[in-house]
């Protein structure tokens, strides 16, 4: 059996998918195929920390040929510095990955997330500090942390007696996952009832959820969206005491507009209130981190001084320089 490994999905991998009744995924960055006389096999992908497009031929079950994709990939991820992996499929697919040394995390009736450290989750939740009181939370991807993000907090903060802010812990875009987080931790250094945390990946993101297993592939941000309730509903507000989470107005992106009408639509009956704050503006116009992005790459930093934080505008200079 030859080992196959490649940066994007090959069309031999591609085909052999649709063969299998799943679809592509653009966002790979590793793929890796088991081969017999040039013949696909298996295949797996790598998005970062999670694995995507499993696939095996019927005709060779049975042979380990998942158990050997499981361990090359392992090992790649491994070397690509992730130490924890997840897998999004069916439920059904359940007891396959418990036997791959992957453990449930959540699961909707559509897709079920795993993870390949046993009891992880509760490991992180018990990792961050706790507070007594009625607390809330904020998620946020801040690509970068703007002014906009800022009055969100601020306006969140004096609502709670602790607010956790979660940043999205994926490798995606202009800026780094770390460069992301430290940002979000300097700009909100002053306020004292504030802790600024990575998701480490159990809140999920639109940018990371698969799709290539799924019949109807246009429902992955809905699928996505509910199982990011079911894990911010049913494990992380239980054990951070939250009974509030705040999102800011959304006049640009449908799709978070969608995601923030789903939370509204759903969290109060698990007990959480949803709070929106109105969408800080400067000069008649949302501030957005896109904006700011787009002030970067034209070189205009002084609208990037007027859309962000001090702490933010002397960490982009040092790290972009300009």
């Amino acid at each position: 059996m030859d080992i196959v490994m490649e940066q994007e999905q090959s069309r031999e991998v591609e085909d052999f998918l649709k063969g299998l009744g799943l679809e592509t995924d653009s966002g790979v960055e590793f793929t890796l195929s088991l081969r017999e006389n040039g013949k696909v096999c298996a295949c797996g992908s790598l998005d970062g920390n999670v694995i995507k497009g499993i696939g095996v031929d019927p005709a060779m079950q049975g042979q380990g040929l998942s158990e050997q994709l499981m361990t090359h990939l392992r090992r790649e991820a491994f070397a690509r510095g992730h130490r924890q992996l997840f897998v999004y499929t069916k439920p059904v697919n359940e007891i396959l990955f418990r036997g791959l040394g992957f453990y449930p995390v959540a699961a909707t009736g559509k897709a079920l997330l795993l993870e390949s450290t046993r009891g992880g989750l509760g490991k992180y939740l018990e990792s961050l500090e706790k507070h007594p009181g009625n607390n809330g939370a904020v998620v946020m991807n801040c690509s970068p942390f703007t002014l906009g993000h800022r009055y969100l907090i601020e306006q969140a903060g004096k609502e709670c007696n602790w607010l956790y802010v979660f940043v999205l812990a994926e490798e995606k875009g202009m800026f780094r996952a770390a460069d992301r987080l430290e940002m979000v931790k300097r700009g909100c250094a002053d306020l004292k009832n504030v802790s600024v945390h990575s998701t480490e990946g159990y809140l999920i993101s639109n940018a990371t959820f698969p799709t290539y297993f799924l019949k109807d592939r246009t429902q992955g941000n809905q699928i996505s969206c509910q199982l990011d309730i079911e894990i911010f509903a049913g494990r992380v507000a239980p054990a951070l005491n939250l009974v509030k989470r705040f999102v800011g107005t959304e006049p640009l992106d449908p799709v978070t507009c969608a995601y923030n009408e789903a939370l509204k639509q759903q969290l109060p009956r698990r007990g959480i209130e949803v709070r929106e704050v109105v969408r800080r503006e400067l000069d008649a116009a949302p501030i957005s981190a896109s904006r700011v992005r787009k002030a970067i790459e034209a070189g205009q930093w002084e609208t990037v001084r007027q859309l962000t934080p001090q702490t933010t505008y002397e960490y982009l200079r040092t790290m972009i320089g300009g």
